[in-house]
Order: structure tokens, then C-alpha cells, then sequence
């Protein structure tokens, strides 16, 4: 295993490692990283967006300390060490509060950076990209002065934890893509020009500087910038070297920086590994494995009506009929998203990449219909054929006595499908 500070170094020298940052708040999800972390040997990366978690609870109702407290816990009873897990703060800014004007959001967005540092998170992403509610325009300089203000929020808060501590760590940037991705443009995302870096980290150093936080400044470790990468509502847009091949040769030669690639869902593997390669080195990963989490919940109700519903006296669970409602009744998270009429719109709630119902799984309606198809499923052993017509590859793993045959394993197997991908990609050898 090796730090993030370390890996940095050595993609910066040329060889294709990298970290993958798994950007969910879902306990499925978090149970199948750490899994992985464990079987590969490796640290666990997880980080929480300011929408999922925030001093107000977000929309999973968890503030930084509760996410923190349960990762390690997780992470704990999993055998996982502390020292091998990394909690990070992704897009923390004043996104949750941007209809407000810039000073209450970025006092909102102050405290929600230290109650992050201070809940144990270390690695921050210092994000004031987005114009807030009496913002006319948004200049690069004022970016990177609110990322000086944000960062200063955490410099204090660090001041108050104990020095031996694993250093706390920045990425910056002012050409972000939108939280959880999805290009609402309807075209290819454009490769940010070459000649953007050099004055990107001059304007932010400078705005670090003139706060007294040029300490902190030597531990910025990524800047984030678009490679050319993003996924729509049907839709992927794919990695192209070739397009970002100024970019990646754009960086400083001090292997201390790299770029930190958001949005890279659903590329393919090839790609995943071309992006690691051109010193996108922190690869973000987040919808691909709440939408991965669906495909599984999906095909075991199907399995669960084929099995049980045939007048044997189970109660079906009613899973995707509980998200559906869920997601009528508060459609704020994808309304205006989805667009077609009323039989397209319930497609993309479903299916669609931008996987706009990972808001709504933590939702009680939906968690009880969860519960009782795991139940139900847990009554019976689930016949091979039925796995294998479902869930091919969870089948084969089974057959080779790599997988129990319960619900929530074949749930787990499915998310690591997609993180497994991911290892790979960075360089992550099973020991």
C-alpha cells in the first residue's frame, strides 16, 4: 500500500499508478469499497460531496462527523486499518447554498469545510466554482480568493487536531464539472486548453498567499480540470488521448501535482487506464456504482418474483414500485434533469446514467421494500439457474467458489465489478 502523496510522485515519474476516489454516501456501496480495499491490500478512498453530507444533514440526513464515524467503523470491523483508510470532502463549497447570496453561502460553506476537517476527513476539494445568488459573473480571481477562504476554514480547523496526523491535503480548480457529473449540454464536454494550468495555479497561488496560507499551498495536490470525459442522461462521452494529450503534458515537471478526473463513470476500462497513464491520476467515481447498486436490487426482485410468486404465500417486495413513488413525490433531485414525456421520464428515473434515484434509496418507503427483498431472498437458497440469467458474472464467481450465494453478496459483487475496473486501472495489484 502506498499514500496518496506517494502515488502522486510516482505518476508524476511516469508509471501508471494512480487512486480511485469513491464518491458515495450509500452503505453498499462503502461496504463493497472497503471489501476491495481489503482483498487488494490497498487503502480504502471515500469521499462525500457537499450535497450528500453537510453540517445540515444533506440529503442522506448525515453530517461530516456521522459519515466519518461510519466509514471507520465499517472500515474497522472489516479488519481494514485506520491508517489504510482516506476520507475526503468532494465539492466542498457553497453548492448546497448557491441560491443565497455569496456571503451567507460561503459562510455556510466555511463551516461545513471545518466541521470536514475536524470530523477527520483529509483530503479537501476546495470548491467555489459556481456563482451564488447575487453573482452578476464569476472571475477565476474570485474563485480562487473564495477557495483561499475556504481553505483558510480548514487550515484553523487543523490547527486544533493533534500534529501527528497524516498531513491535509487540497485539490483545486475553477473549470469543475457539476457534482455528480451529467453534461447538460447535449454535445461533448470540451478539453480544457493546455495554456489554462499554468495561469489556473498562478491565480490560486497568488490568492493563497495573500492570506498567509503559502504552507498550505505546498499541499495541493491536484488540480481539477475537464479531460474530454462526461456522461448524459443516455448517453457517455469517452476518453480521448488524443484530444487531451496538451493537457496532460501540461503539468508541472515537480511530480508533486497531478489532474483529478471527475466524472469518469462509465468509461470504459481501456480508457480508465489511458487516463491514469496521461497523469489523471485520482480518477472520481461516484453514480456508476449507485447505478451498479440498482442493476443488482433490480435483477433480484426479478429473481424474487420468479422464485416466490407462485402463490407460495410471500408478501413480493415492491422495490422499484417504492423508488417510483418516492421519486414522484419529491421529484426536486430530478425534475429537471429528465426531460420527454411522461413515459421517457420514467425510463431515466429507472435507467437512466445520470442515476438520478441514488437520492432516494435512503428513503424509508424504499429502504423497507429493500429489507423484505433481502428477506425473502434470505428464506431460500436462489437457484444457480435463476443467478445466471440475472447476474452472469456473480454466477461464474459462485461456480468458483469465489462468492457465497446470499442477496447482499451478490449485491456487493455487482459494485465491485465496476471498482474492480478502477483497480486496475491505477495500478492496484491483489496481494
Amino acid at each position: 500500500m502506498s499514500s496518496l502523496q506517494d502515488l502522486i510522485a510516482r505518476n508524476g515519474r511516469g508509471e501508471r499508478v494512480g487512486s480511485y476516489a469513491v464518491c458515495s454516501a450509500h452503505p453498499a456501496v462503502i461496504d463493497a469499497a472497503i471489501q476491495e480495499a481489503v482483498d487488494d491490500g490497498w487503502f480504502l478512498h471515500v469521499e462525500s460531496t457537499s450535497s450528500q453530507v453537510n453540517q445540515q444533514g444533506g440529503y442522506t440526513g448525515q453530517t461530516p462527523q456521522h459519515f466519518a464515524n461510519a466509514v471507520h467503523s465499517a472500515a474497522r470491523l472489516a479488519g481494514l486499518s485506520p491508517e489504510r483508510v482516506l476520507v475526503g470532502g468532494d465539492h466542498l463549497g457553497p453548492y448546497p447554498w448557491r441560491a443565497e447570496p455569496a456571503s451567507q453561502a460561503m459562510e455556510k460553506a466555511c463551516e461545513l469545510v471545518r466541521a470536514c476537517v475536524l470530523a477527520g476527513y483529509r483530503k479537501i476539494h476546495l470548491d467555489a466554482s459556481m456563482a451564488c445568488g447575487d453573482d452578476s459573473g464569476l472571475t477565476e480571481d474570485t474563485i480562487a480568493h473564495r477557495a483561499a477562504l475556504l481553505c483558510k476554514a480548514a487550515e484553523t480547523a487543523n490547527s486544533e487536531l493533534p500534529d501527528t496526523l497524516p498531513p491535509l491535503l487540497y485539490v483545486i480548480g475553477s473549470e469543475v464539472p457539476a457534482p455528480g457529473g451529467e453534461s447538460d449540454s447535449g454535445g461533448r464536454p470540451a478539453v480544457t486548453p493546455a495554456d489554462n494550468v499554468h495561469r489556473t495555479l498562478e491565480t490560486f497561488r497568488s490568492a493563497f498567499a495573500q492570506r498567509g496560507l503559502s504552507a498550505a499551498w505546498e499541499r495541493v495536490i491536484a488540480l481539477v480540470v475537464q479531460p474530454g470525459v462526461d456522461f448524459g442522461e443516455k448517453e457517455i462521452f469517452d476518453y480521448d488521448r488524443v484530444q487531451a494529450q496538451s493537457l496532460s503534458a501540461a503539468l508541472p515537471s515537480n511530480h508533486s501535482l497531478v489532474y483529478e478526473a471527475h466524472s469518469t463513470d462509465y468509461q470504459t476500462a481501456g480508457a480508465l487506464a489511458q487516463l491514469v497513464e496521461d497523469h489523471f491520476a485520482i480518477l472520481k467515481v461516484g453514480p456508476w456504482l449507485t447505478f451498479a447498486y440498482r442493476e443488482a436490487i433490480f435483477s433480484l426482485s426479478s429473481i424474487e418474483r420468479e422464485l416466490l410468486g407462485r402463490g407460495k404465500g410471500y408478501r413480493l417486495s415492491q422495490v422499484r414500485e417504492a423508488l417510483e413513488t418516492a421519486m414522484l413525490q419529491n421529484p426536486v433531485h430530478w425534475r429537471s434533469y429528465y426531460q420527454g414525456d411522461k413515459d421517457e421520464q420514467s425510463f431515466s428515473r429507472a435507467f437512466s446514467y445520470s442515476d438520478r434515484c441514488r437520492y432516494y434509496w435512503h428513503e424509508s418507503i424504499v429502504q423497507s421494500e429493500v429489507t423484505r427483498l433481502f428477506e425473502n431472498l434470505s428464506t431460500t437458497q436462489v437457484p444457480l439457474p435463476l443467478i445466471s440469467q440475472n447476474l452472469p458474472s456473480q454466477y461464474e464467481a459462485i461456480c468458483a467458489g469465489k462468492l457465497q450465494n446470499n442477496p447482499e453478496m451478490l449485491v456487493q459483487k455487482h459494485i465491485r465489478n465496476v471498482l474492480r475496473l478502477y483497480a486496475d486501472a491505477c495500478g492496484v495489484c491483489r496481494t
